[in-house]
């Protein structure tokens, strides 16, 4: 004769304390995001206007000098191979 007896579900309390932490955490992130973050279409607006202003700074310069030295060619931020 079987005996089937209906179990109850093993859950793993550890794991079960570190998703509710996660999930509170995640909120609060959010939250955070909402407060004080800015939307892609800000940073991206704002990345605009620092490139045009440098641009037409750097468009003033004479003979490519800056008041604190020459001019930084991009190219050479670039690390070597």
């Amino acid at each position: 004769m079987s005996h089937a007896s209906p179990m109850a579900e093993l859950i793993n309390l550890r794991q079960v304390r570190k998703r509710k932490a996660r999930a509170e955490k995640d909120a609060a992130a959010e939250a955070n995001r909402r407060k004080h973050g800015r939307s892609g279409a800000e940073i991206r607006a704002t990345g605009a206007e620092r490139e045009r202003e440098t641009a037409r700074l750097d468009g003033h310069l004479l003979d490519g000098h800056r008041l604190d030295g020459p001019a930084k060619d991009p190219a050479e931020d670039e690390p070597e191979s």
